[in-house]
């Protein structure tokens, strides 16, 4: 090895290309590889989502239906047969709140709560949740538990 064949390591080097809009000279000036007139070629042109070169945008041609209610109220579900696990588990003893329930992960922090009917209870247990439909309700009072309306 000498000095006539010295060259940098393979990979090091790296040719930063053609620099473009620097002057005619250079073989990339004038439009600078834009073309010529139309959007693309302007400074600023960011193309929007959707954009379909001006054909009706594909959301927009096809037909919308139904209405969304602005003031729906959405209710995590907790099941009956969920809740007799949890005592089975010993998770929960003798009162579920709604801080336990989202100690459990079964609901977050501000969800609405409703106990559902499916499957049975047979532990005791006073249950706190913003709502409850009639056989969960009938089911846990029937075990000798007590329902709280949040």
């Amino acid at each position: 090895m000498n000095l006539s064949n010295l060259k940098p390591a393979k990979g090091s080097v790296q040719s930063p290309g053609k620099r473009v809009g620097r002057g005619q000279g250079s073989g990339k000036g004038g439009t600078a590889t834009r073309g010529h007139k139309g959007a693309k070629s302007r400074s600023g042109y960011s193309r929007k989502i959707g954009f379909e070169g001006g054909q009706m945008p594909l959301q927009r041609r096809v037909p919308k239906f139904g209405f969304k209610n602005i003031n729906r109220k959405d209710y995590q579900g907790i099941n009956l047969d969920t809740l007799q696990k949890l005592v089975d588990e010993k998770k929960i003893k003798s009162e579920l709140d709604f801080n336990t329930i989202v100690e459990l992960r079964l609901a977050g922090k501000n969800e609405l709560v409703k106990i559902l009917g499916r499957g049975e209870l047979k532990a005791k247990i006073k249950v706190s949740a913003h709502k409850f439909t009639a056989t969960a309700k009938a089911a846990i009072e029937a075990a000798g538990g007590e329902v709280v309306t949040l």
